[in-house]
Order: C-alpha cells, then structure tokens, then sequence
C-alpha cells in the first residue's frame, strides 16, 4: 500500500528551501498516477502567491554548441553573486524504449555540487518541442521555494524552441562561430524568438576572429526583422563558455531585459498570454489521459489503429472512432 503524503508539511518544507521537499514535490507533478497529479496541482495552487519572481531564461542551441559548459559556468557566477539557481535541463526521451540520457550533472560538474544551485534533469517523455510534461509546474515549484533565477535547457531539436519560448522570459540562442553555411540553416522562427544570440566558443586567436565574423551576420539578420518588443532590440555577443568569457556582460543584458520590460508592463502581459497556453495545454494533456487512463478505451484505440495500419479503415474514420470514445 502506498504511504499517505502530508501535502501541508511538504508545503512547509518547501517554501523553507527544503530540497528534499522541492524534489519531492516535483516528482509528484511528474507521476502519470491521477491522485498524485491531484495533489501536485493542489500543491502548486497553494504556492503560487510565493512564485513569479524569479527571472527565467529558455537556453537552446543545437548539440554541441555548449549549452551545458556555458549554464555551468553561468550559474556558477551567479551563484557566487548571491543568487540561487536552479536549471531545469529537459532531456531527449528515447522514442523506442522511453528512456533519457538524464546526464546533465555530469555535464555541470561545478553547480552538481553547490548548495545554492538545484539541477533537475527532466525526460521530455515525447512532449511536443522536447519540453518536458511538467516543466512549467517544476519551474513554479523551484520559485516557492526560493530560486530566482531559472535556468531552462532544451535540447534544440524540432518545435522545443517554441516551447521553451513559451514558459520564459527571456530566450538565449547559442550559436557557433563561423556563420556562413551555418546563417543559410537558420530558421527564421528560431532568429524571431530570440531575445539575444550569443556566438559561443569564441576563446581567441583564430576562433575569435571567426565568431566576431559570426556576430556581424547574425546582427545584420536580425536587423531585417521586426523586434517582438518596442523596447528591446535583440543584442548580439561573443562568449565562451567553457572559458567563462564575457559571461558576466551576458548576464547583464539579460537583467537589463527584465527592467526595460517590467517597467513597460511586457513582462507581465508575456506570462498571462503564457498562463492561458498552458491553460490549453493542460486540456490537451486531459484529452490525452482520457484515452490512456481506461484499458477499455485503450483495448478499442489499439483496434482503430490496427484497421488503419492493415488499410482496413481509413485514418479519418480511425480518428473518428477514437474521438468518440471520449465524447467528441
């Protein structure tokens, strides 16, 4: 038999900055079991008024651009400055088996082990844009209990940009030097999201040179595009992670960002217009339960999409089929 859970001592303990409790309360928000998720969404309702103001930034780049070095040494600084942050590092699930990679502490090796960070590798689990299920839940949780800088890390794959664009305030593209080939596979959604790119891996000698190269293409790219805000033209810079370069002039734009909009009143209309997507996103979640949550339903999902494999039926009657075994 399961052990009963106190939600109001875990409530306690969390808006106390108890990780054990913070670590707790987000593996209630991620159990696929319908009286956890009860709980979980009570929990965070109850949280709330201690959450939304910490500054969130989505970080995404393709692999190997150096996302985790440049987090680690990021949050590292940030740390010692006297914040406490927390990355939220979504993983690619295995589309086979399920599984994730789940290896981001060993990528941040410093902030694995400072007390004032809190690293949370979290499976996308197939979710739309790699973004994890829960992500937006985990990110209320670490505010209530007391990290005011969230740092989240997508993998930079297919519609994640989006995604990740959608739970934060500020969305940092990393890039690599060397534009040329690598300006012609920009999407232009990816340059319309960002709030700022930075050319990492520009150390020195030759590979500062070509990053400075890199930044000229990237400003003149974004200069052709309408800004998303009146008051924030998208910076470009050159950095180096794994080197901790001009991390610190980084940083700074991205407070800057948060004072120029906060004071417009940007800030606040960008997370209402978040709040009714999740809205939505959580009815779609819904919908989605609805037709796992019932082996009878699920016996009957099986068949429709058997006939459909085998040419027996067609896909929209399939879809038809399944629509109505939820009411619609």
């Amino acid at each position: 038999m399961t052990p009963s859970i106190d939600i109001e001592s875990l409530r306690e303990r969390l808006l106390r900055g108890d990780r054990a409790a913070l670590a707790r309360a987000i593996t209630l928000a991620e159990s696929k079991r319908a009286d956890h998720r009860a709980l979980a969404a009570g929990l965070i309702d109850s949280v709330l008024p201690e959450t939304g103001r910490a500054i969130r930034v989505g970080i995404t780049g393709v692999p190997g651009v150096g996302k985790s070095t440049t987090i680690d040494a990021l949050g590292s600084n940030l740390t010692e400055a006297g914040h406490k942050v927390a990355v939220l590092a979504v993983d690619p699930s295995s589309s086979r088996t399920g599984g994730s990679i789940l290896g981001d502490k060993t990528r941040m090796a410093r902030l694995s082990h400072d007390p004032n960070a809190f690293i949370r590798p979290s499976p996308s689990s197939g979710t739309l844009g790699g973004v994890a299920a829960k992500t937006r839940e985990t990110m209320l949780l670490c505010e209530a209990a007391g990290f005011d800088v969230i740092l989240v890390e997508t993998v930079g794959v297919g519609q994640s940009e989006t995604a990740v664009a959608d739970l934060t305030d500020f969305f940092l593209v990393l890039m690599l030097p060397g534009a040329g080939d690598e300006l012609q596979g920009i999407k232009k959604g990816i340059l319309e999201l960002a709030d700022m790119i930075a050319v990492n891996k520009a150390d020195a000698g030759e590979a500062e040179q070509r990053a400075n190269a890199a930044a000229s293409e990237y400003r003149a790219a974004l200069h052709i595009l309408t800004p998303a805000f009146a008051t924030w033209t998208p910076p470009v810079v050159t950095i180096s992670g794994f080197h901790n370069l001009r991390l610190d002039a980084l940083w700074a734009k991205i407070v800057d960002h948060r004072e120029k909009l906060t004071a417009t009143g940007e800030i606040q209309a960008k997370r209402r217009t978040q709040d009714v997507k999740w809205m939505w996103a959580l009815v779609d979640e819904r919908l989605h339960q609805r037709l796992v949550g019932s082996p009878e339903v699920r016996r009957r999902t099986a068949e429709a999409e058997a006939g459909v494999a085998r040419g027996e039926t067609s896909p929209a009657a399939g879809a038809t089929a399944i629509a109505e075994l939820i009411g619609l």
